[in-house]
Parts: C-alpha cells; structure tokens; sequence
C-alpha cells in the first residue's frame, strides 16, 4: 500500500519523504537511543504508533538540524528539501524541547558573564 501523503504535500514534503523511505530520520536526537530500530526510529508514515490508542502516524517534514526546530513556520517551509527530514510527531517534539533547552541554556550561561 502506498503511503498517503497529507492534503497540502509539496514538493519538498514529497521528497523528504521518499529520501527517508517514509520513516522517520530520527537517529537519537530526541533522547530514544531507537534501539529496536537498529538506531533509527522505525515508525513509518500510515504506520501504527507503538504505543496503545497512538493512531495513525504522520510523519513531518521538518528542519533536519535539531537547532533549527524552532524556526517559525514560515522560516522552516522555505527551507530546501535537502535541509529537511522526515520527523515523526514524538521524535520531533522531544528532539525540539531539548534544542530549545539547549538553547536557553546557552543564553543563560552568557548572561552570566556580565
């Protein structure tokens, strides 16, 4: 069965999606070593989540550099498709949260310089 594609697909959704085979891209940047996976997280697009009641996955576009989740939406859409990964939601809101830690953790120790 071919995988669905979200009604407003583009280009560059489409392939991000065929590049990453319609799995998710994450290697461990959200915290799961993904180890059933080989290192890789195994959910698909149209797959099942692993978790009981998880639904259908969707699989988003996104920036592939952790750092760059948290551009505004218009920022990340006009990004190039080789600047994208497929993400699912779990692995992109773990991996965002910890980036935006990062981040402010990064400003806080250089206020502190002063």
């Amino acid at each position: 069965m071919t995988p669905r594609p979200p009604l407003a697909a583009t280009p560059a959704w489409r392939a991000v999606m065929h590049t990453a085979g319609h799995r998710c891209q994450c290697t461990g940047q959200c915290g799961d070593p993904h180890t059933r996976g080989g290192g890789r997280c195994d959910r698909e697009h149209d797959g099942h989540s692993h978790r009981r009641g998880g639904g259908t996955v969707r699989l988003l576009a996104a920036p592939a550099d952790p750092a760059q989740l948290g551009l505004p939406a218009h920022r990340a859409a006009a990004l190039p498709a080789g600047e994208l990964a497929a993400w699912c939601p779990t692995c992109h809101d773990h991996t965002r949260k910890t980036a935006a830690r990062a981040a402010e953790a990064a400003d806080t120790s250089a206020d502190a310089l002063f």
